[in-house]
């Protein structure tokens, strides 16, 4: 938090990695403390970060920690609160436990697996389906795109994809679509907290998803609260059918 200034230009070092995405001293600096702490923890589990060169010994492995150290750097640099740091330890490649930690936002969520999720230590549930049109949060064009085919309140996008899973779990939002190409860095920690929260989160396939794989890279995703996903799946997937159509 010592480089985090609300509203204003991060003053931690800014460099770009490989691919042009933004890193910070301060991504480094909570990854190599995460690291230290989860090895404390679990020394038997393999290590899967945003910020850390891939280790194959992962593969396979029973039990991983993965970690984003920020989930949402572009807003933490821009001083924009909604970023998040995340946790999850994999065992057989489904989070066993969960962690998105909001600092700027004073807001930790949390779970465990058969244990249910909350948000600073108060038990947390989706939201039923809501009487008028479901609150649903993504990338701008997904969701110009889904307008053509289902009738919805389109919220503003979320800078942090866990953060914006947290909301959909805590029922601050009721649904979400997430764009291809998210890791899974950015979804373990929150996919656990939805499902404990009553929610979930799958492919347009309805499949759920599967962590520590070769590429750790997810298709386009459908999460909603209780009552909702079946729905906003079907949507999802006519948003699709209607794209390829008109080409």
């Amino acid at each position: 938090m010592r480089y985090f200034r609300p509203g204003a230009t991060t003053s931690a070092r800014i460099w770009s990695k490989d691919g042009g995405s933004p890193v910070t001293e301060a991504d480094i600096a909570v990854d190599n403390l995460l690291k230290a702490r989860c090895g404390d923890i679990v020394p038997a589990a393999r290590w899967l970060s945003e910020e850390t060169v891939d280790d194959p010994a992962r593969l396979g492995h029973r039990l991983v920690w993965v970690v984003d150290p920020i989930d949402g750097t572009r807003a933490f640099m821009a001083g924009l609160p909604d970023w998040g740091i995340c946790v999850a330890l994999l065992a057989d490649n489904r989070p066993v436990l969960g962690v998105v930690h909001a600092p700027a936002l004073h807001a930790t969520y949390a779970a465990s697996l058969g244990r249910g999720a909350t948000r600073n230590a108060g038990a947390i549930q989706t939201r039923s389906l809501p009487e008028g049109p479901p609150r649903i949060a993504g990338p701008k064009p997904m969701l110009d795109a889904l307008a053509k085919v289902y009738a919805f309140d389109a919220q503003p996008k979320v800078p942090s994809l866990a953060l914006r899973l947290a909301r959909i779990a805590e029922g601050s939002l009721d649904g979400g679509l997430i764009s291809p190409d998210s890791r899974d860095w950015d979804l373990a920690a929150a996919d656990l907290i939805l499902s404990e929260a009553g929610g979930k989160i799958t492919t347009l396939a309805g499949d759920r998803l599967v962590f520590n794989r070769v590429r750790p890279v997810h298709a386009t995703l459908v999460a909603a609260g209780h009552g909702g996903h079946l729905t906003l799946l079907a949507a999802a997937n006519a948003m699709r059918d209607h794209a390829f159509s008109r080409h």
